[in-house]
């Protein structure tokens, strides 16, 4: 256990709730006698953490995302398969207690296993030690992903491909319209034109102005071939 908490930087007070985050069910079950916990609830727990730490980060750390594309976003970090290869960093297989049984069909390398282990991992820090803790935790392994992901080909920015296009044509002007907003204060829904000169060439909607305008100027460069 000393040697996992050297890897994940942090110190358990109490050291329980994290053999409890790294017991799987069938070891527990393997040792019955012993009455012990396993990490299927801190997994449960753990799973909450983790959505509303990357749904924090990339809600503030990435404005120009449209709601869309931040839901896209959140799924691919909170995936199995990226949980398992955060898990990988850490050599979070070589620390779960596993059956006998699982242990020799290579239970230590199953994604299911793994993922799900290190969930329970984020609750047992959340819960040991707070939420700043726990978020400290997910964006070591998530901001690094989040940056790739912003920096590659995963979000498009429409309405600064759309500007560069009209602008190899001068004296050509867009603007955007708000011809649309519907909705309760909390669950808004806004539709915007972009307008090439004096014609409409694209029309979008979205949760907030700013996706609205995206999708008005994604919808342009469609209709115009890009």
């Amino acid at each position: 256990m000393n040697e996992f908490e050297k890897i994940i930087n942090y110190n358990f007070k109490d050291k329980s709730i994290l053999t409890e985050a790294l017991t799987h069910s069938s070891y527990a079950n393997e040792h019955k006698r012993q009455n012990l916990k396993y990490n299927e609830r801190l997994e449960f727990l753990g799973d909450a953490v983790l959505s509303i730490s990357v749904s924090d980060y990339i809600f503030n750390n990435c404005p120009d995302l449209p709601e869309g594309e931040l839901t896209k976003l959140r799924a691919s970090l909170v995936c199995e398969k990226s949980l398992f290869l955060f898990a990988k960093k850490i050599n979070l297989g070589n620390f779960i207690l596993l059956s006998n049984g699982e242990r020799k069909t290579n239970g230590s390398e199953r994604p299911s296993i793994v993922a799900d282990a290190f969930e329970a991992v984020i609750a047992a820090i959340y819960l040991d030690g707070g939420m700043e803790k726990a978020r400290e935790f997910v964006l070591s392994f998530v901001v690094p992903e989040i940056k790739n992901h912003t920096a590659g080909k995963a979000f498009k920015d429409y309405k600064t491909k759309l500007q560069e296009i009209i602008q190899r044509n001068p004296g050509e002007k867009l603007n955007y319209v708000l011809v649309g907003e519907s909705g309760p204060d909390h669950d808004k829904h806004f539709v915007v034109e972009v307008h090439l000169n004096s014609n409409v060439i694209g029309k979008g909607g979205g949760r907030s102005k700013k996706e609205a305008e995206q999708q008005a100027a994604r919808e342009a460069l469609e209709l115009m071939g890009y």
